[in-house]
């Protein structure tokens, strides 16, 4: 029962939202909103195919990269930052001035100094994901219990040992806080780079669409960046369950109490 009742909550809205969209079509003949029928069809000729291994395979893979390499300069950087006071006040102003610039900015520069690359759709990833994990673990780090890094310090726990079983456990909450944003700030900018400059993916694909007025496949391949969406909210649940199970449990006994 409560199996139906979680899939009835995942699958409610979307099914609502597809037939208010059903219905306000009938009989339509708007040349740039296409019918749910028709871009069922369209969405599986464009994408059951070799497009997926041409583009949406490629455009993952910059993804992946990307968000895996801004989370560990963002853990690491953070965890240093953060446990260090004269760093932190020493690299603050920058780190600020860096943050503020928005990410899509830089993709002329780094097409400028990296060509139009694989690389370069890396680094425009990278450049925007790190923020959220990097600020996040700083705070997190800053947040830690000052009872339990004195204890710490009186048992002669340093160096590793109290990154790896005090600073990362507690910080832990706000670092996956930090990863959720930088997932949807990757899909973003993954798009943006490979609208400016590429000759593949999901970005290049959907503008071409646009350019060519072939409208139910710009469509279609805005419903993939959706579901791509949803699978990685999914897969991060997952992984936060299982990283944070410590930390939900206690939220439950102080909830309890």
């Amino acid at each position: 029962m409560r199996t139906a009742r979680n899939i009835g909550y995942i699958l409610g809205l979307p099914a609502l939202l597809v037939l208010v969209w059903w219905v306000s079509t009938l009989g339509s003949v708007n040349f740039f909103v296409p019918k749910p029928a028709d871009l069922v069809e369209t969405f599986g000729e464009v994408w059951f195919g070799e497009r997926f291994f041409s583009d949406v395979l490629p455009s993952l893979g910059r993804l992946v990269v990307g968000v895996a390499v801004a989370i560990l300069i963002g853990v690491v950087g953070g965890v240093l930052i953060g446990s260090v006071r004269w760093l932190r006040a020493l690299l603050e102003p920058t780190l600020e001035f860096f943050r503020a610039i928005p990410p899509p900015v830089l993709v002329p520069v780094l097409m400028l100094l990296m060509g139009i690359t694989d690389s370069m759709k890396v680094m425009v990833i990278i450049s925007g994901c790190v923020w959220p994990v990097l600020l996040n673990t700083i705070e997190g780090v800053r947040a830690v219990d000052p009872v339990l890094s004195d204890s710490a310090h009186t048992y002669g726990i340093s160096g590793w040992a109290r990154v790896r079983y005090l600073v990362l456990p507690s910080a832990s909450p706000q670092i996956m806080a930090g990863v959720r944003q930088s997932l949807s700030l990757g899909l973003i900018l993954m798009v943006i780079s490979e609208m400016f400059a590429s000759s593949s993916g999901l970005g290049f694909t959907i503008v071409q669409f646009q350019r060519s007025f072939a409208i139910p496949e710009m469509w279609s391949g805005i419903v993939v960046l959706g579901l791509l969406g949803v699978a990685m909210s999914f897969i991060f649940q997952w992984a936060e369950r299982n990283i944070l199970r410590w930390y939900h449990g206690q939220k439950e006994v102080e909830n309890a109490a």
